[in-house]
């Protein structure tokens, strides 16, 4: 497979997940974060699926153009790793919805960068909230949901928080 056949389904898996875990958020009250704003596609595609509700996002620094970017308010900029636990300070264990796009091309890196955020993540997760992401997480509360019809296990990764 061509690495833009490759790209394409990526996105295409991206995008058929986030609306999954759109839907499965439903009416459920909580903020929406975002981990690793790039460009601002997915962030403005969020955006667009949750109107009205808080979207947090987190990134190194800002390369989005303008008007796919949050507001002061609702950005974190740093190291996912010190900023995840200011949010908790400031949001607690609200979170209905996590989106971590954090792969980096290096697999192991990538990997290891996952397992290091998980916990993290939870800690800001409400009961019964999705998590999804380009990584495997692995965290005990964290119930591994099937992609959508027509997405290949392994693509994309869906869980939902336990609790409710």
């Amino acid at each position: 497979m061509s690495r833009l056949d490759s790209f394409i389904r990526r996105l295409q898996a991206q995008r058929a997940c986030i609306d999954m875990a759109v839907a499965l958020v439903g009416g459920r009250p909580g903020p929406a974060i975002e981990l690793g704003l790039g460009n601002g596609r997915t962030y403005d595609h969020l955006r667009e699926r949750l109107a009205g509700r808080e979207i947090f996002v987190f990134d190194r620094q800002i390369a989005a153009h303008p008007g796919s970017r949050p507001d002061p308010e609702h950005l974190f900029l740093g190291d996912f790793l010190e900023t995840l636990p200011t949010a908790h300070r400031r949001l607690g264990p609200t979170v209905g919805l996590a989106h971590a796009d954090i792969g980096s091309g290096d697999e192991a890196a990538s990997a290891a960068l996952a397992a290091a955020l998980a916990p993290s993540i939870d800690r800001l997760m409400a009961p019964g909230g999705i998590v999804l992401g380009d990584q495997v997480m692995e965290v005990d509360r964290w119930m591994v949901l099937d992609p959508p019809p027509g997405i290949a296990p392994g693509r994309y990764h869906i869980y939902r928080v336990a609790g409710e």
